[in-house]
């Protein structure tokens, strides 16, 4: 119940906001993609509900190829549903039908949930299956969520 819930509050969320398909082409790190539109254009996604590790942080070149692997020169369906900070769009992206690639991320462990963001707690018993089965990140257990390392970084800058 909990599952119809959580995946409802994102439906509803994504209702509102127009499904837009784009393929693939570059994959900038695990969270983040660059689709070209029907119209040739091209647009930098920052997928909802996941934090993935930065570049240079343990597991960041393995989530970004995680990513690669699932994306990567396909077709996908995504829904904007805000901007980022730095103007890249937020959205929901589909593939292979009806896979929602954050879940997948998440579920793989090359993310963490990002809680602070989403309702969605599906992923949050995703994310303690694949923590709890030491699957991806989760194998080191000194892992740090990529918000710590950006605190971190930015501490050492000041």
């Amino acid at each position: 119940m909990k599952k119809i819930i959580s995946c409802a509050f994102f439906l509803m969320a994504v209702s509102f906001s127009a499904q837009i398909k784009g393929k693939v082409i570059k994959i900038k790190d695990g969270d983040t993609v660059v689709v070209l539109l029907a119209d040739k254009s091209q647009q930098t996604l920052r997928l909802a509900e996941v934090d993935c590790p930065e570049n240079g942080q343990s597991f960041g070149s393995n989530a970004k190829q995680f990513t690669a692997d699932q994306v990567f020169g396909k077709t996908v369906v995504f829904y904007k549903i805000g901007k980022d900070r730095y103007g890249r769009g937020v959205a929901g992206v589909f593939y292979d039908g009806d896979k929602y690639l954050s879940k997948e991320i998440v579920k793989a462990g090359f993310g963490w949930w990002y809680f602070k963001a989403s309702k969605n707690t599906e992923l949050q018993k995703l994310q303690d299956e694949a923590k709890q089965k030491k699957l991806g990140l989760w194998s080191d257990t000194k892992a740090i969520s990529p918000w710590e390392f950006r605190k971190n970084i930015k501490n050492k800058t000041k």
